[in-house]
């Protein structure tokens, strides 16, 4: 997008950069496609690599954590300990090319805030982003299990239907939502590699369902049948969740980071 486009998304309070009055350098992160974005080829290509990254990450620390140990408790600590820092490394990277959305949830969010007259990813741009995004999480999943010797694809028996499950769902992809768009409501953006990997690291914990909160990485999770897997059954119900989870993530942000009118009286 060009230069104004981002300042005028600025002023709407939408997930662009700093702003132009502050003087600063922008700050692509999640949610945020850069103002002066590369192709849209390179960024697509961003996405999926940088997804394909992210589940090997999750994948592979299962995999690893349940041959090194058989507490529960140490696997799920290494698993999201690993998740943390290779997330924010991923957000580091890439943010500067494609916005590091690595997620539907995040995109179509930004896309939906761009129809209402901000920045953001235009309906090309999204229809570029997801699918590579959804084949970056299945070749990330693929990969991890190549890497360890199982099998390259073996659907998930790992059942997750049950209804407090679910509603974890809901509850990972709001904060997820409110955080990304609401840093970018403060101009904090700059701040997302630490702050998006430490929240997904601390949902890992306080969510029943361990914080999946990613459509696509919910699919890649399912063709592994390993520590990080999701049996196929319970994949809509998940994405259906976090698809509801955005909804209420962005009216969230919506309520909580609204434009004020200064007092006359």
């Amino acid at each position: 997008m060009s230069a104004d486009k981002a300042t005028e998304h600025d002023r709407a309070g939408g997930p662009a950069t700093a702003s132009a009055t502050s003087g600063k350098p922008p700050q692509p992160a999640p949610g945020a496609t850069p103002p002066q974005a590369p192709p849209l080829p390179a960024r697509a290509a961003a996405e999926l690599v940088g997804t394909t990254a992210l589940v090997a990450v999750v994948v592979g620390s299962g995999i690893q954590a349940t041959e090194l140990t058989d507490d529960i408790g140490l696997q799920l600590l290494a698993n999201s300990l690993a998740t943390v820092f290779g997330l924010g490394v991923l957000i580091t990277l890439l943010g500067p090319v494609s916005g590091a959305h690595f997620n539907p949830a995040v995109t179509l969010a930004e896309w939906f805030t761009a129809r209402r007259g901000g920045a953001g990813v235009t309906l090309r741009e999204a229809a570029a982003y997801v699918p590579a995004q959804i084949a970056g999480a299945i070749a990330g999943a693929v990969l991890a299990d190549a890497m360890f010797g199982e099998p390259l694809v073996k659907w998930s028996t790992h059942d997750r239907s049950a209804g407090h499950l679910l509603l974890g769902e809901v509850v990972a992809t709001a904060g997820l939502i409110l955080l990304i768009f609401g840093l970018a409501r403060t101009d904090r953006l700059r701040f997302a590699p630490v702050a998006v990997a430490s929240y997904i690291g601390a949902a890992y914990w306080f969510t029943s369902s361990t914080s999946f909160a990613n459509p696509a990485v919910t699919i890649g999770r399912a063709f592994t049948d390993t520590f990080a897997g999701i049996a196929p059954g319970s994949v809509p119900g998940f994405i259906g969740m976090q698809l509801v989870g955005t909804v209420v993530g962005l009216a969230l942000v919506a309520l909580i980071f609204m434009s004020g009118r200064k007092s006359t009286g």
